[in-house]
């Protein structure tokens, strides 16, 4: 079977010749293990490298983009991987000032500023001071609001806001399977806007239908540059549980992830979500009411079995199955235990692509990963 026919047969739930594999992302660290030279790809580091490139200049810039999809379709060739991640964190928002080698000021002194810093040890790249910020309050969320609903008419997307799918496809098309984009829906997780899921869910709801709107604009232009694994959802639980209640999750989530379900359906395509945790408390709205055709970004850690989610679910198929926690401070046993459970359940069950779940952290031992792909290799 061809790569794609593999990632095809898992949502036919059918069996194929071997499991079909992928992998959620690579840290630069881990990405530079791989093709053995330093990898544009990652997460925070990407960030940085973009910040940096637009300092530069123009040409800076464009070699960045340029390098940046050469390295991540690079790594789904050498690893021969069926289902491949096409495109990295990016951030196109040029710095007002460098302050150092890792570190940049955005916006102005007189008015909203933040300097962000990039850590090498971790790739992150985050927010270390900002001008000073009151507490929004529910009076500050109706602003932004109100804001967001006036700009929905002036999303028109095209299959030029998506340049590197559109090249992915052009490079793997007919041959490996590539995901699309679009279709996240999430309540913000700032404290605020969780006392608006109870204060004022009728806010929350409008918001939401703010990001609805924007959704069969872009499930158009995914079905034309011809993708339809669409990725989805957003990060709103950890090990414990989701960030707000099942209750909030019923009323304001579901019944609009099942309508981005059936816009998915009428344009052939399938629903995905994504979030960390433990999402059991909502699994019956989710996994069934929503009726959400994939899920990845499966937690093992926190209970998102893989043999649980296919009995209970037999019509989602999964992504995943390795935890990246198991790869960053697990032994090569653990993770080799780790990786052929993982595939032993995928030639059972049928329906599910294995990977590493997240994203393989920048410091994970060499020998580990190694360990992984190695696994992977021989008992597919």
């Amino acid at each position: 079977m061809l790569p794609w026919e593999r990632v095809q047969s898992a949502f036919d739930h059918r069996p194929s010749d071997k499991v079909p594999i992928y992998q959620a992302g690579f840290s630069s660290w881990a990405g530079s293990i791989v093709l053995g030279r330093e990898a544009y790809v990652g997460g925070g580091i990407q960030q940085y490298r973009e910040a940096r490139a637009l300092w530069e200049g123009p040409d800076a810039h464009q070699e960045f983009l340029e390098r940046s999809r050469r390295d991540a379709f690079e790594i789904a060739e050498v690893l021969d991987l069926d289902l491949i991640r096409p495109t990295y964190w990016r951030m196109p928002e040029r710095p007002t000032r460098r302050l150092d080698d890792y570190t940049f000021f955005y916006g102005s002194e007189e008015g909203a500023w933040r300097v962000m810093r990039f850590d090498p040890a971790t790739e992150l790249y985050q927010v270390c001071d900002q001008s000073p910020r009151p507490e929004p309050t529910l009076e500050d969320l109706e602003r932004i609001v109100e804001a967001a609903e006036r700009a929905v008419d002036s999303y028109h997307p095209s299959p030029a806001d998506w340049p590197d799918l559109v090249a992915a496809v052009e490079r793997f098309g007919g041959y490996r399977a590539c995901p699309g984009y679009g279709t996240g829906l999430a309540i913000p997780r700032e404290p605020i806007w969780l006392e608006a899921c109870v204060l004022r869910p009728d806010l929350v709801g409008r918001y939401l239908d703010v990001q609805m709107a924007r959704i069969p604009g872009t499930i158009r232009v995914m079905e034309e540059i011809g993708l339809t694994y669409l990725c989805g959802g957003g990060d709103f639980a950890g090990p414990l549980g989701p960030m707000y209640s099942p209750k909030v999750f019923h009323e304001l989530m579901m019944p609009r992830l099942r309508q981005i379900t059936d816009w998915c359906h009428e344009a052939g395509c399938y629903h995905g979500f994504a979030s960390d945790g433990n999402l059991w408390p909502i699994a019956d709205d989710l996994f069934g009411a929503a009726a959400v055709d994939f899920f990845y970004e499966l937690d093992r850690a926190a209970g998102m079995d893989l043999v649980r989610m296919r009995t209970t679910f037999p019509h989602v198929t999964l992504w995943g199955g390795i935890n990246s926690a198991t790869l960053h401070r697990g032994t090569v046993a653990e993770v080799r235990e780790e990786t052929l459970s993982a595939l032993e359940q995928a030639k059972e069950h049928t329906s599910i692509v294995v990977g590493c779940s997240n994203q393989i952290v920048a410091g994970t031992p060499p020998e580990n990963i190694e360990a992984m792909l190695e696994t992977l290799r021989e008992h597919r």
